[in-house]
C-alpha cells in the first residue's frame, strides 16, 4: 500500500514492490534499459545477453534503485512493432535480470496490458506505461490485478502524433485535472501504488516542459512519489543545440533542477552521474 502521509512533504512516501517497499525520503534512480534498434540515444546498443548483463551489473554498481526495461520506441513517431516482437525482447531479458540481480527492481516500460502481465509474471515489479492508459483499455484493470505499482504518465496524443502540435490552454491546471482523472480510475480498480510522471517531451513543446519542470512541486498535492524523466531529451538538446550524445551535462543540470524541486525519482541514461547530483541537493537540503 502506498504511504501518502503528508503531502507538503516528502516523509513517508514509499512504494510497495511485491516484498520490496522503496522508501523514498530520499531520491532514488531509474536506470533505462532500451531494447530497441530505434531509441533516439542507446537504440541497438543492448542486443545480446552478455552486454545486457554488464550494464545492468555496471547500473547496480553505480547506485540504481530499479532498471527500466523497454521493447518499444516512444521517441517522437517511432515505428510500432508487434506484440509478438515486443515480448521477444523484453521477456528473456526480465527473466534474465530476476535470475542474477536479487536487489534490483524490475519496471517494465510498456503501453500493452499483456506485455505488462507477462512480464510481471516473469519477475518485473513495476509496470511503466507511457500512455496513462490510454492505448490499451485493460491496462488499468491489469494493474489492478497485478497488484503492483504503476507509473502514470501524462500524454497528449501519441507517440506517433504527440509532437505535432501540442496545445494547452492552461497546462498546468490540465495536466493535474488528467492525473486526477487517471488516479481516480485507478483507484476504483483497487490500484493505489501510483507513481506520477508528467511526462516531459509527451505531447508537449519546449517551453511545456520548461513550465512543468518549474512548477514541478505542484504535484505533490496528490501526496504520490513524483518521476521526472528529462535525460538527453530534446527540451535540453534544442535549448543548447546539442545531440543526445552531447547532453549529459544538461541532463544533470535539470535534473538537479528536478530534485530541487520535488522529484523522488530520476529516470535516466547515465545512473552515476544521477545519483551525484541525488547526493549533492541531499547535501544542500
Amino acid at each position: 500500500m502506498l504511504s501518502t502521509i503528508g503531502t507538503s512533504q516528502d516523509t513517508n512516501i514509499s512504494i510497495n514492490c511485491k516484498e520490496k517497499t522503496i522508501n523514498l525520503d530520499e531520491p532514488i534512480v531509474m536506470g533505462i534499459l532500451n531494447l530497441t534498434p530505434d531509441s533516439f540515444f542507446d537504440g541497438g546498443k543492448y542486443h545480446n545477453e552478455s552486454n545486457i548483463m554488464d550494464q545492468v551489473n555496471s547500473m547496480e554498481y553505480e547506485g540504481t534503485t530499479i532498471v527500466d526495461v523497454g521493447g518499444h520506441s516512444t521517441r517522437p513517431q517511432a515505428k510500432n512493432v508487434s506484440e509478438e516482437e515486443e515480448l521477444n525482447r523484453v521477456l528473456p531479458v526480465v527473466k534474465l535480470i530476476k535470475s542474477n540481480f536479487k536487489d534490483i527492481i524490475i519496471s517494465i516500460d510498456t503501453f500493452r496490458s499483456s506485455v505488462a502481465r507477462q512480464c510481471v509474471e516473469a519477475g518485473a515489479d513495476i509496470v511503466n506505461d507511457i500512455s496513462g492508459g490510454g492505448m490499451d483499455a485493460n491496462m488499468f484493470k491489469t494493474v489492478g490485478e497485478l497488484n503492483v505499482p504503476y507509473v502514470l504518465t501524462h500524454i497528449q496524443g501519441t507517440p506517433q502524433t504527440m509532437q505535432e502540435n501540442p496545445l494547452y490552454t492552461n497546462l498546468l491546471e490540465e495536466v493535474k485535472d488528467y492525473f486526477q482523472e487517471k488516479i481516480d480510475q485507478l483507484n476504483s480498480l483497487g490500484v493505489n501504488n501510483i507513481i506520477l510522471d508528467p511526462g516531459f517531451g509527451f505531447g508537449k513543446t519546449v517551453e511545456h516542459n520548461y513550465l512543468l519542470l518549474k512548477h514541478l512541486e505542484e504535484f505533490k498535492s496528490f501526496g504520490l512519489p513524483i518521476l521526472a524523466g528529462v535525460s538527453r531529451k530534446s527540451m535540453i538538446n534544442k535549448v543548447l543545440d546539442t545531440t543526445p550524445e552531447e547532453a549529459l551535462n544538461g541532463t544533470t543540470v535539470l535534473n538537479t533542477i528536478a530534485l530541487q524541486n520535488g522529484a523522488h525519482i530520476l529516470r535516466v541514461h547515465d545512473v552515476k552521474e544521477a545519483q551525484e547530483a541525488i547526493q549533492l541537493v541531499n547535501m544542500l537540503k
